[in-house]
């Protein structure tokens, strides 16, 4: 993997993690709710289980590797496609206003965190994800293994800086973040930054296999 690509995986992840997902939603809820002191649980929970699930979704990737260049190859193109057809769900999804309640009990940190890991970890799209998107920026001919450490520890953190700074724009504009017009349009500049993650995403995986 060269910088070139390393680089281009950067940008095209901190496109993507900008999209609201289930994690998004939960900081993005509980910052409303009860400020930055959310985010000690919800930034680390959704770090933690995104590293989770990546570790394993990736040694699924390893082995297809394993198995046939051809059909890792042909993973990527259809992975590729995948992230395009996500950012069409993400523009056509219906949205509800976020409920606010200054005098609602604060959630304890611990079962926060836990609920963010977990959510993390087992949300059903993200081995999908994490298969069609890290592999674009693998070069077979390298050390796969090391390629696949490299991109995971650089998408868990960037996925980290984006919660934390989510988690600071819903805390600061407490207000002016919860109607659905709002929520549609942060969903539509999501989609709109997902089709061009898979765009970039299908040149890198040209790029690498090339």
């Amino acid at each position: 993997m060269t910088t070139e690509t390393w680089l281009a995986f950067v940008v095209a992840s901190a496109i993507v993690v900008v999209i609201p997902g289930p994690n998004i939603v939960l900081t993005v809820t509980y910052g409303i709710r009860d400020g930055l002191r959310s985010g000690l649980a919800t930034v680390p929970g959704q770090a933690l289980g995104a590293l989770l699930a990546m570790s394993v979704s990736l040694a699924g990737a390893g082995a297809i590797l394993a198995a046939s260049v051809g059909l890792f190859t042909a993973m990527k193109v259809v992975g590729a496609l995948y992230l395009l057809w996500l950012a069409y769900r993400l523009w056509t999804a219906p949205v509800e206003a976020i409920r606010t309640d200054d005098d609602a009990p604060k959630r304890p940190l611990g079962a926060l965190f836990r609920q963010s890991t977990l959510i993390s970890a087992l949300n059903p799209k993200g081995p999908v994800f994490y298969m069609a998107f890290v592999p674009q920026f693998v070069d077979p001919s390298g050390d796969v293994l090391v390629q696949f450490a490299v991109l995971t520890a650089t998408f868990t953190v960037v996925a980290a800086l984006n919660g934390l700074g989510w988690l600071v724009l819903a805390s600061s504009l407490r207000e002016y973040l919860r109607g659905p017009f709002v929520l549609r349009l942060i969903n539509r500049i999501g989609a709109a930054c997902l089709g061009v993650a898979g765009l970039v995403a299908l040149r890198a995986g040209r790029s690498a296999s090339g």
